[in-house]
C-alpha cells in the first residue's frame, strides 16, 4: 500500500469509485414502512420488530407460517435485510440456565489458558468458540430447552430453506470494550478486499445466501452497551465486499448506522452482507453477552467443525423421554434437532452410501427423527449412526 490506496484501489478510476459510492447512498437512504413488514408489531429505526409471541402463533399453521416465512425473505433480500424478535425465546430462565452454563464454559477455558479471539483486543472480550457442541455437552437438557426456539428455526427457514447448520459463538463483551470496525461476514466477508475481487461478481452476490446472522441476547442491552451497529439496506450493494473497507465507507457507517436496544431472549438476524459492526460498551459495569449464530445454507459448508454426532447421541435420550412422556410438541423436537444434526446428505462415499428410495442417502437428522418417532432404544440408534458414519468415510 502507497499513499494511503490498496493496489485494488488504484486500479479503479476516481470517476468510477464517486459513482460507486453515490450508487450506495442512493440503496441505503431508504426508509422501511409498515407496508414493507406487514406483521411486524412496529418499525424502529428501519428495523422491522416483531413479536416472539406472534412467531410462535404463526408456526402452528401452515399459512401463517408461509406468510412470515415470504415476509422475512423479501426483508432479508431486498428490504432492510435486518429483523428483531422481541422475547425470541421464550422463557427468560432458559436463557439465564444457559448464560451459567456460558460463563462456566468461559471462567473453564480462561483456566486452561485459552483465551483467543481474533475480533477484539486481549481482554476487552471473552469469546466461546463452538458455544453450541459446548452448550449440547454441559447441559443437554437446556440446549433443548434453547434450540426448540421456532424463532430461530424459522428465521433459518426463511432465508436458507430447510436443513440448514448451526453454529454458534458466545461473545461477551466487557465493559470499556470498544467497537468493531463495521464489515460484511463469513464466507466473502472473512477475505480481504483483494482477495475478495479475485472472485467474479456473480460470486459476491451468492455468498449471502449461504449464511444468516443472528444473535440472542443473554442481558438487557441498552445502547450504551454497545449492541450491534447495522446500516439497513446495505447488503444491496454488491460491490460491499471490497468498498466497506474502504475509509468513505466507514466514515458513513460511523454516522448513519443504527442500534437498537435489546432485553434479555430478544433476537436479531440479518443478512450477512448488511454491514454491522458490535459497539462500544460505555458502561461501568455491565457484561454484554450475545449468543451469536452463524447459520449456514445445507448447500454451503459452516464455519467452525462440529461433532454432530456426539451430539446426536448426547441429546437422543433427552429427547427420547420428551417423546415418550409427551412433553414437548414434536416439531419442537424437530427443531432441536434441525440444530445440531447434519440434515444434508452429501459429502458422502457413494459407493458405500448409496441412495435408497430417492435421489440421496439417509440424513443423520433423518436417523434420529425415524428413531425417535419409533421410540427407538438409544443403543440401536447409536450403532445405526456408526453404520453412517463408515458409510460417509472415504
Amino acid at each position: 500500500m502507497k499513499d494511503g490506496l490498496t493496489d485494488l484501489e488504484k486500479k479503479i478510476p476516481s470517476n468510477v469509485e464517486n459513482e460507486d459510492f453515490q450508487n450506495f447512498e442512493k440503496l441505503v437512504n431508504i426508509e422501511t414502512t409498515q407496508a414493507d413488514a406487514p406483521l411486524a408489531m412496529e418499525i424502529k429505526k428501519n428495523i422491522p420488530i416483531y413479536s416472539g409471541q406472534l412467531v410462535r402463533d404463526r408456526a402452528n399453521s401452515f399459512e401463517g407460517k408461509q406468510e412470515l416465512l415470504t415476509e422475512w425473505t423479501s426483508i432479508f433480500e431486498s428490504g432492510a435485510g435486518i429483523i428483531a424478535i422481541s422475547n425470541a425465546i421464550e422463557s427468560t430462565s432458559v436463557i439465564d440456565i444457559a448464560t451459567t452454563n456460558f460463563e462456566g464454559i468461559i471462567n473453564s477455558e480462561k483456566l486452561n489458558g485459552n483465551v483467543s479471539d481474533h475480533f477484539a483486543k486481549p481482554g476487552a472480550n471473552d469469546r466461546v468458540w463452538n458455544s453450541l457442541q459446548k452448550h449440547c455437552m454441559k447441559d443437554p437438557q437446556n440446549f433443548i430447552d434453547y434450540y426448540c426456539s421456532e424463532t430461530i428455526a424459522l428465521a433459518s427457514e426463511a432465508w436458507l430453506g430447510p436443513n440448514y447448520q448451526v453454529t454458534a459463538q458466545v461473545n461477551r463483551v466487557n465493559p470499556g470494550g470498544e467497537a468493531q470496525k463495521a464489515h460484511r461476514d463469513y464466507h466473502l466477508g472473512f477475505m480481504s478486499a483483494e482477495q475478495s475481487a479475485n472472485f467474479p461478481l456473480h460470486v459476491h452476490a451468492m455468498s449471502p445466501y449461504l449464511t444468516l446472522q443472528g444473535a440472542i441476547a443473554h442481558c438487557d442491552m441498552s445502547i450504551e452497551s454497545g449492541p450491534t451497529l447495522l446500516l439497513p439496506y446495505s447488503q444491496k450493494y454488491k460491490k460491499g465486499y471490497i468498498d466497506f473497507t474502504k475509509e468513505k465507507y466507514q466514515q458513513y457507517f460511523d454516522k448513519n448506522s443504527v442500534q437498537i436496544e435489546m432485553t434479555k431472549g430478544d433476537a436479531v438476524f440479518f443478512n450477512p452482507a448488511v454491514m454491522h459492526g458490535a459497539g462500544n460498551n460505555r458502561t461501568g459495569s455491565v457484561k454484554r453477552m450475545a449468543n451469536l449464530l452463524q447459520i449456514s445454507s445445507a448447500f454451503g459448508r459452516a464455519m467452525e467443525t462440529i461433532d454432530r454426532k456426539i451430539m446426536a447421541e448426547t441429546l437422543y435420550p433427552y429427547l427420547l423421554e420428551l417423546v415418550m412422556k409427551n412433553k414437548m410438541p414434536f416439531r419442537l423436537i424437530e427443531n432441536v434437532v434441525g440444530a445440531s444434526s447434519e440434515g444434508y446428505s452429501f459429502p458422502t462415499n457413494l459407493d458405500l452410501d448409496p441412495p435408497i428410495d430417492g435421489m440421496a442417502p439417509k440424513t443423520q437428522a433423518m436417523i434420529i427423527i425415524e428413531s425417535l418417532k419409533a421410540e427407538k432404544e438409544p443403543a440401536l440408534v447409536f450403532e445405526e449412526l456408526n453404520l453412517l458414519d463408515i458409510r460417509q468415510s472415504s
